[in-house]
């Protein structure tokens, strides 16, 4: 039992956390030295959005890559009455919008530096593998 615990606690990475205040993923990259992964997505209407989350977002290679070299932040559009984010929340997505994806393009996934500069821009679904998508990352984090 005890080797099984162990086993559990040594293979699994620290769960992801998405922001949703850039000011806020901002002073995390600035103290952390580490690069904003922003994603713009229609979580209920967009399917291109909703293959990204699932099949790369969301797999193990993002997900363990991310939680140790990205700070992520999430602008979601949903349009389902169910799916609502508070006024708040909507304020800072379309502050967000406004700076960096003012065509509304969906989905949108930008790699940005503390201070704001992008650095890589995927425009659509990025139509490669986990593994390939952390490697176009990892060529600007330099991990």
């Amino acid at each position: 039992m005890k080797l099984l615990l162990l086993f559990l606690l040594l293979n699994f990475s620290p769960p992801v956390s998405w922001l949703g205040d850039i000011h806020e993923a901002t002073a995390v990259a600035e103290k952390s030295h580490k690069l904003i992964f922003i994603s713009f997505s229609g979580s209920d209407w967009c399917i291109p959005c909703i293959r990204l989350r699932k099949e790369i977002l969301e797999s193990d290679t993002f997900e363990k890559y991310a939680s140790e070299h990205l700070i992520l932040v999430r602008a979601d559009f949903p349009r389902q009455k169910k799916n609502q984010l508070s006024k708040e929340q909507v304020k800072l997505n379309e502050a967000l919008a406004d700076k960096y994806n003012p065509e509304g393009s969906f989905p949108l996934t930008l790699l940005v530096d503390a201070q704001g500069k992008v650095l890589k821009k995927w425009d659509g679904f990025p139509n490669v593998s986990p593994e390939k998508f952390v490697e176009q990352i990892n060529a600007f984090t330099g991990n």
